[in-house]
């Protein structure tokens, strides 16, 4: 007889933003025709830039000629896409950072899943609490979280790294040596962001204690400070400690494309082994790569007109993001991000647990956030805001808040 994977049975309930969605659904139904504003999940609401628009157009049209049909792409990804990622996210940046070291997916969300599978089960897995779900999930499906303990409110084999309002939401170096290590930065959920000086500190931690970073820079095109490392690989080491994962989506609206992509340089290497290597036989193996169409619109991204009409748009959240952040803080709430990021984390008020604020926005004033809990131990009695809305919405959704 078959048998299951035993380790799902480990995770906690549904996904967090699943069980959003069925509240959000079951107070539909019983209030029909209520206006719902929804700040909660991360997606954008803009449409896709012009000029990345006019390639997509472009390459559909490509794909019904003979001369300009492309089937089975290169996994990694094609190089017009590679070459302009390493060109203008890397080596203008001063980042040594080669076309052949990027592996072009359809987002982030997923490798920064699929990476762990590359590592063994015995090591351990060090994640920022709150955190994105996805991070402790995953390493929970594979085994190697343990079980859950109530008590800690988190998995016995995963070491924690608190991020609260007395440390910036910055974790700090734990004292248990880990072998991989989750960040995550601008951070989602805080909105927190890390300067060069204090992400060297990792870069140093894990070279000296042979430890692996996994980056999710998803969140680099909202970074507004000039301190603001874009990328891991602006600090000294990094090419022997860090892989870092991207995203289209925020930046450039691809949530409905799907387009992302990672970096393993070639210098990171485990007891002779090339990591390198190692995920370039495992995505051959598991993927058959972006569309070529999508690709396209990717290699927009990078042209003059799209850079310049993306720029536009990320103008536009952070100016929803400055709204929250300034109308939270008038009405008298605790809020932090919002600067970086499109995230704006706020204190509930009253002492109020986290689902319960939630359900509170929802049935007094039918606004939809995402609760901290959700994130982690460390997020009870916070709330995450997004800026992903529309400026409309965003303003409605002040005016709603304000009232209670």
């Amino acid at each position: 007889m078959y048998t299951i994977n035993e380790n799902y049975l480990n995770l906690q309930g549904s996904y967090l933003f699943s069980e959003i969605a069925k509240r959000v659904e079951a107070y539909k139904e019983a209030n029909p025709g209520a206006d719902v504003i929804r700040l909660g999940i991360g997606d954008v609401t803009q449409p896709i830039a012009p000029a990345i628009i006019r390639a997509l157009h472009t390459a559909v049209d490509e794909m019904g000629s003979a001369e300009g049909f492309h089937g089975y792409g290169p996994e990694q990804g094609y190089a017009f896409l590679r070459n302009a990622i390493a060109q203008q996210d890397y080596q203008e940046r001063g980042c040594k950072i080669d076309p052949d070291e990027i592996f072009v997916s359809d987002g982030a969300k997923c490798d920064v899943g699929n990476i762990q599978e590359i590592f063994g089960l015995d090591n351990r897995v060090a994640v920022c609490d709150p955190v994105y779900p996805v991070y402790v999930d995953t390493n929970v499906m594979a085994g190697r979280s343990g079980r859950f303990d109530p008590k800690k409110g988190g998995f016995e084999r995963l070491i924690y790294m608190p991020c609260t309002q007395e440390n910036d939401f910055l974790p700090e170096l734990p004292a248990q040596t880990p072998d991989l290590i989750y960040l995550c930065f601008p951070n989602n959920p805080t909105g927190a962001a890390i300067h060069k000086d204090a992400l060297q500190k990792w870069v140093d931690y894990a070279n000296q204690n042979g430890s692996i970073i996994l980056y999710d820079a998803a969140y680099e095109a909202y970074i507004s400070q000039e301190d603001i490392p874009h990328s891991i690989y602006e600090c000294e080491g990094a090419r022997t400690c860090a892989i870092e994962m991207h995203s289209f989506s925020k930046n450039a609206g691809f949530t409905g494309l799907r387009l992302g992509y990672t970096v393993i340089p070639k210098d990171l290497v485990c007891n002779g082994t090339s990591l390198h290597a190692l995920w370039n036989r495992r995505h051959g193996t598991r993927y058959n790569g972006a569309p070529y169409i999508v690709q396209r619109a990717g290699e927009a991204v990078y042209s003059a007109e799209g850079k310049a009409q993306i720029r536009q748009q990320v103008a536009y959240y952070m100016e929803n993001a400055r709204m929250i952040r300034e109308g939270l803080a008038r009405a008298g709430f605790a809020v932090y991000g919002g600067v970086n990021a499109p995230y704006i984390w706020l204190k509930t008020p009253k002492n109020l647990t986290s689902w319960d604020f939630f359900d509170l926005l929802l049935k007094e004033v039918q606004l939809v956030g995402t609760p901290g809990s959700g994130f982690g131990a460390s997020g009870e009695g916070f709330f995450r805001l997004t800026a992903f809305g529309t400026h409309e919405n965003t303003i409605e959704a002040l005016k709603r808040i304000q009232r209670l």
